[in-house]
């Protein structure tokens, strides 16, 4: 039985979009077939996230990306801001890389303010600041918009580098306007595709930041995409996943079509049923007023099971996720994202409630 899928990711995957990878014969990635799919993709994320930073498309994981990240804009030191595990893991991540990382940290479950981000502006000079806007660990949505006001006020030369992998698609950003130099996101979340692709948006003056930075590494080279988009008829680097990159395309065509100003209102309508029944049956793990629109982890209150709720879910042709890491059996997350609709999530609801006897 096909289990349908409230983690926070990979999440479900409508069928027309995985008919889409073998909509067309396989293609080369320097063939002009592919010249045209990759410059509608791009393109196409441009309109939609309305922005003048430049977008490109890794074959790898969001982790791939923020160490990429890294490595092309930061030559000495970086602030992270850590709430959770994958703030956590992107800390970890500049410091293998060699550079120097000092973090800003609170409990999980709390939200990064911008006035602690503001304290050590004050007291020191960095290069960028990491902002995980969407901490999937704990459900918590970090005000990304005043950390970068923030920032900009404070310490203009400063990059602000944005983990979206959870929210990018599902919670509202502006790129430009809240002057993000990087973000990336995973789409096996909010834009819904079976794993393997990371989109990135990159400013212009990322860019400018890597032409004097060394050591950038070369498959995740920001500059060497863009040669190869400006001057090798809009191909990339190395060989692309161009299934996936199908899949994309066709993705792309169906959120543009809904807009996302409705996407963001059907992702915003199914965290607050989520919330609410999260309150009324058990509790809720994030700070109040920094809960996440695309997870909502839940307080296991009732000492619950987690594993035979599973389980039992699973029987019914459902799947939601235990606590992440130390949190596991002490809470749950229930994904709510990408082409997932209120009407997937009520029944979902519903079987928990019939399971637990709510």
């Amino acid at each position: 039985m096909h289990k349908k899928l409230f983690i926070p990711g990979p999440t479900e995957v409508s069928h027309d979009v995985l008919i889409a990878q073998a909509r067309e014969p396989m293609i080369g990635h320097r063939m002009k077939a592919f010249s045209d799919l990759y410059h509608r993709i791009v393109t196409t994320l441009e309109e939609i996230f309305a922005t003048k930073s430049h977008a490109m498309v890794f074959t790898s994981s969001a982790t791939g990306v923020m160490e990429g990240t890294l490595r092309n804009v930061v030559n000495k030191n970086y602030l992270s801001t850590v709430n959770g595990a994958f703030s956590e893991r992107w800390f970890k991540i500049g410091l293998v890389n060699g550079k120097e990382g000092e973090k800003i940290e609170v409990d999980w479950g709390k939200a990064i303010k911008p006035e602690m981000v503001a304290d050590a502006l004050k007291k020191k000079h960095y290069e960028a600041v990491l902002v995980t806007y969407n901490e999937t660990s704990t459900g918590v949505m970090n005000p990304l918009k005043d950390i970068a006001e923030v920032v900009h006020d404070l310490s203009p030369d400063t990059l602000v580098l944005v983990d979206a992998v959870s929210a990018l698609g599902g919670a509202p950003v502006d790129i430009d306007g809240w002057g993000v130099d990087v973000i990336l996101a995973s789409v096996q979340k909010c834009f819904a595709l079976p794993p393997g692709l990371t989109v990135a948006f990159v400013s212009d003056k990322a860019l400018e930041k890597a032409k004097n930075v060394e050591n950038r590494g070369y498959y995740f080279d920001f500059l060497l995409m863009m040669k190869y988009w400006e001057t090798r008829n809009f191909q990339t680097p190395a060989t692309p996943a161009i299934s996936l990159m199908w899949a994309l395309d066709h993705q792309l065509q169906k959120m543009k079509a809904e807009t996302l100003e409705k996407r963001y209102e059907r992702h915003a309508e199914m965290a607050q049923m989520a919330r609410n029944w999260a309150r009324e049956r058990f509790a809720l793990f994030a700070e109040p007023g920094y809960e996440s629109l695309t997870v909502t982890t839940v307080v296991n209150t009732r000492n619950v099971d987690i594993v035979k709720l599973n389980e039992e879910l699973g029987r019914r042709g459902f799947a939601i996720s235990n606590g992440y890491g130390k949190l596991k059996n002490q809470t749950f997350r229930i994904g709510h994202m990408g082409d997932l609709t209120t009407g997937d999530l009520k029944s979902l609801l519903a079987n928990i409630d019939e399971i637990i006897g709510a």
